[in-house]
């Protein structure tokens, strides 16, 4: 419960964590409703086949730098110690092209794991742009990837846009092709459905709606250079479209990945798609040949292992549940009937918990 002498970070946290949550469920419940089952679901989202020109044309390996944009709050730190982890692990063994990693701190001050997470400090928006007064925490994103980008000496010519919730199943390829970066398409992000909006920002003589790509800036595997032209233009399109409140409450939570869509198709960038790119528990539930988990879901289940998606289950992992610090080690398993891609979760969070020194001092 919340006393008369809650501060005012806790406030925010905790009217964040509400927010975020419900967001969530709205969309989990639409998803679910949409696709129905796991065939629907992969069925779903748009594809777009990989280019002609672009086939075949990889021999050599090409590593990729893993940049992660992150705050300091608590709740970003224990995703990113996983995260780390897991990166570690999986960038030695075979097929993985994985290379460097930065941690991109975007709270313009150093924190407790400079010596754990190799990173770089960079600004927040200015005051006037204050992500509290927007109330959207991820418009710091874009402009942490132009301030990382002037200051960083990049030694791989690709890099991978990653994200604290994500965890490495196995190892990494470089999924992008020569001219054409690798994206994982998001079935919530559908240019075609607000054209009308979306042509405040992707004027009709640059070409049909349908150029723009149903992703966002996560997961995304690009040349650096085609990321130095689009990271100015995706953050000053972010802060046109919050500021414009018709497109503010159309996009609502996923706006800043719309403005990297529509970043990309001004500049004539077209993205591969790739459903194998990652998967997202609860509703993907096999792991297949997917090589991320995307944690955002909450994943809740009765004890006879059915889901019970808009409400608690007997048994639970949502990662707001740590808003205020870290999950503790030896997360209780799933109830059996849970599906793989849960189970795995659970598995890899623990392992990670179990083998990070200090866990628990975020």
């Amino acid at each position: 419960m919340i006393g008369r002498r809650a501060s005012p970070v806790l406030l925010v946290l905790l009217a964040f964590g509400f927010f975020f949550a419900t967001y969530n469920l709205l969309t989990m419940i639409f998803h679910y409703r949409s696709v129905g089952n796991r065939e629907g679901a992969l069925s779903s989202d748009p594809i777009i086949e990989m280019p002609e020109s672009a086939r075949n044309l990889k021999n050599a390996k090409l590593p990729f730098h893993i940049a992660l944009t992150a705050t300091d709050a608590p709740y970003s730190k224990w995703q990113c110690r996983i995260m780390y982890y897991w990166y570690k692990k999986q960038k030695e063994l075979p097929g993985s092209e994985m290379g460097g990693f930065t941690r991109i701190l975007h709270s313009g001050n150093p924190d407790n794991l400079m010596d754990e997470i190799p990173t770089m400090v960079v600004d927040p928006l200015p005051s006037g742009q204050s992500i509290f007064l927007r109330g959207y925490v991820v418009l710091n994103r874009p402009w942490a990837f132009v301030q990382w980008l002037q200051k960083a000496t990049i030694e791989e010519e690709y890099i991978l846009m990653a994200e604290p919730d994500h965890i490495f199943i196995k190892p990494l390829p470089n999924l992008a092709r020569v001219g054409y970066p690798a994206a994982f398409p998001f079935f919530y992000i559908k240019p075609d459905q607000h054209e009308k909006i979306v042509r405040k920002f992707y004027p009709e003589e640059k070409g049909p709606v349908k150029n723009i790509d149903p992703i966002g800036n996560s997961p995304v595997i690009i040349k650096k250079d085609i990321l130095e032209k689009i990271a100015p233009t995706w953050m000053n399109v972010s802060l046109k479209m919050k500021d414009d409140p018709e497109t503010d409450k159309a996009f609502g939570w996923v706006l800043e990945m719309y403005a990297y869509a529509v970043a990309s198709a001004l500049h004539g960038v077209q993205h591969i798609l790739r459903k194998d790119f990652m998967l997202q528990p609860p509703w993907d539930t096999e792991l297949g040949k997917k090589f991320i988990i995307h944690y955002t879901y909450g994943c809740d289940y009765n004890l006879k292992g059915e889901l019970t998606y808009g409400k608690f289950g007997e048994w639970r992992f949502d990662k707001r549940s740590y808003l205020r610090g870290p999950p503790p080690k030896n997360l209780a398993l799933p109830p059996p009937g849970v599906p793989e891609s849960v189970v795995t979760l659970v598995k890899m969070v623990n392992e990670a918990t179990a083998n990070i020194p200090n866990w628990g001092i975020e």
